[in-house]
């Protein structure tokens, strides 16, 4: 059975980033948190914006709760930013925006139109030149001091994600994605022992490099992109938790539409992924469509389902939640599931935001009664 953080059957938890309260306006900008922080207003508008999103979710009834990525950004493609905060970090990128590589000399499109305010990134040093500043432990420590909840962190954008959104040629220091990504995997190793260290027990790689080989057309990417993934899990000892997106940019989506057999296309190259925990999946969105490919994961892995869908301010009741629910134990073990959301809350509005994580939990506690868990 998967590893466990909480004795709960199907255990409720959110994915991803959550709406900032209104009053947090304050921006990194690129700067490190230790010098940003010497601003008395900005470290206490985080703190207390950190605070209010784990209150959120405690008040809604969640399990497991997270720092609702309050750390990144309000900027590019509401979930852009989080790959912004690593490479602004992280030595070796340039910080201006440019088109997207993927896009450049394409007629326009809303895929270029997204992908473009997502940004392409300028690769012109090593990564390893210089002590990085990511302080996800430094961050971990303000939501531990504000829950009396098991939190699960983010580990932000990984490697082969962040090596997706850059520019290759004569000019960049690294010559190829897997090249990047691998300069880049021990920051993130040393960074999730690091968290392990100050008592994180659950982690949540949001990398979404895993569907990079859908659109290189490459079959044996999906090696190195595998390989990366378990060089930086690598010693780290706590339940580890890979976020597959299906895609939300505004509430759009250019990924799913593109590739609806997405998971049953990518998921069978990655499921005995070492490191690996549990598998984290979209599906609500799609009201469950495809749920039944979940009987071909791993007894010893877990799914982490998204029941709540959130690209709609249409709030999802307790009875869909549940019957979500149900589709994903039809091909599950109830051991294996930890309920919730779809990537991510963050254009919603705070409080559709909070009364969806209330429907989760309570559309969760109906099925635990029927199973005899609850």
């Amino acid at each position: 059975m998967p590893r466990k953080v909480v004795d709960t059957i199907l255990p409720t938890t959110m994915v991803g980033s959550y709406p900032r309260p209104a009053w947090f306006q304050h921006q990194l900008l690129g700067r490190d948190v230790r010098v940003a922080f010497k601003e008395h207003n900005h470290e206490e508008a985080y703190q207390d914006a950190v605070a209010a999103t784990i209150r959120d979710q405690e008040d809604a009834g969640l399990d497991i709760v997270t720092d609702g990525n309050m750390w990144y950004d309000d900027y590019v493609g509401v979930i852009g930013s989080f790959c912004w905060y690593l490479y602004e970090r992280i030595p070796g990128f340039e910080h201006s925006r440019n088109p997207h590589p993927s896009y450049i000399g394409a007629d326009a499109s809303a895929g270029k139109a997204l992908m473009d305010d997502w940004g392409g990134v300028l690769n012109s040093g090593a990564v390893d030149s210089k002590p990085d500043t990511i302080r996800w432990p430094d961050l971990y420590e303000i939501a531990k001091a504000r829950s009396n909840t098991p939190i699960k962190v983010s580990i932000g954008a990984g490697p082969a994600n962040l090596a997706w959104h850059v520019y290759f040629n004569k000019e960049s220091h690294y010559k190829s994605p897997k090249d990047l990504t691998m300069a880049m995997v021990p920051i993130f190793n040393k960074e999730m022992k690091e968290l392990v260290k100050c008592g994180a027990n659950y982690l949540q790689i949001e990398d979404l490099g895993a569907w990079l080989p859908l659109f290189t057309n490459d079959e044996k990417d999906y090696k190195w992109i595998r390989e990366s993934i378990e060089m930086m899990c690598d010693g780290v000892d706590a339940k580890i938790g890979w976020h597959f997106c299906f895609g939300n940019a505004w509430g759009n989506d250019i990924l799913s539409a593109n590739f609806p057999q997405g998971y049953q296309t990518v998921l069978p190259h990655f499921w005995g992924t070492e490191g690996i925990d549990e598998f984290v999946l979209d599906y609500a969105n799609r009201e469950m469509d495809g749920v039944e490919f979940l009987a071909n994961c791993p007894k010893d892995k877990g799914v982490q389902v998204g029941v709540l869908d959130i690209r709609s301010n249409m709030l999802d009741r307790p009875d869909e939640v549940a019957d979500r629910a149900r589709k994903a134990l039809k091909y599950l073990d109830p051991e294996q599931v930890t309920l919730s959301t779809d990537c991510g809350l963050k254009p919603l509005a705070r409080m559709v935001a909070k009364m969806k994580l209330a429907a989760l939990a309570e559309g969760a506690a109906i099925v635990r009664k029927e199973i005899g868990a609850g």
